[in-house]
């Protein structure tokens, strides 16, 4: 199982010497697994390296240098890191404006298990939101929220050269996208290992 080795990661000067150049590296990164359903709804697939930067950025803030806190950024963060059977992502419901958002995350309750992605020939998965704790309330959504979209070894197999469709059916916000870009979808295929 891929996962973050505690000893691989750099110590705080040593980050801040890698920062520029990493950061580049993760934002480039970033953007074949960056997918936009709808106008404010973004998923971003989560891999080894997207959580290395998370993991190495929270020990930077927060100058975290002890064991017992470099350890507990590994416990919370380490489990976003696909395992070969999976894919996961971090979403975010985006509105600029607080009252909308504040509305609109009413308006938007349950979305995190409406969210959908499809191998061509399969009935869709859906995702398993909020593993780590419940992010939503009586009256709303979180507007941050952690997914994972389990998979089938028969879809995993197809995956790479298949079209790959991504979704959400919520009544009050049902978008989809029919089919991811090549180089996006071969970006995710990634996250299963080796074909």
């Amino acid at each position: 199982m891929p996962h973050i080795a505690r000893e691989s990661l750099w110590t705080l000067e040593e980050y801040a010497r890698r920062r520029p150049a990493f950061r580049a590296e993760v934002m480039a990164h970033k953007k074949l697994r960056t997918v936009a359903i709808g106008p404010h709804v973004t998923l971003i697939f989560e891999d080894e390296k997207t959580i290395r930067y998370q993991i190495q950025e929270m020990l930077r803030i927060e100058k975290t240098f002890e064991e017992a806190g470099i350890v507990a950024e590994l416990e919370a963060y380490g489990p976003l890191v696909p395992d070969g059977r999976n894919l996961k992502a971090t979403m975010m419901i985006e509105y600029p404006d607080p009252e909308e958002r504040a509305r609109e995350l009413q308006r938007l309750k349950g979305i995190e298990r409406r969210v959908w992605m499809r191998v061509a020939g399969f009935d869709p998965v859906f995702a398993v939101a909020d593993e780590d704790l419940e992010r939503e309330n009586e009256t709303k959504t979180s507007s941050v929220h952690f997914l994972r979209f389990e998979f089938a070894q028969a879809m995993i197999s197809a995956f790479p050269a298949s079209a790959v469709s991504v979704g959400i059916d919520l009544p009050a916000y049902g978008y989809a996208i029919e089919a991811l870009p090549d180089d996006q979808r071969a970006a995710l295929a990634q996250d299963f290992g080796p074909g």
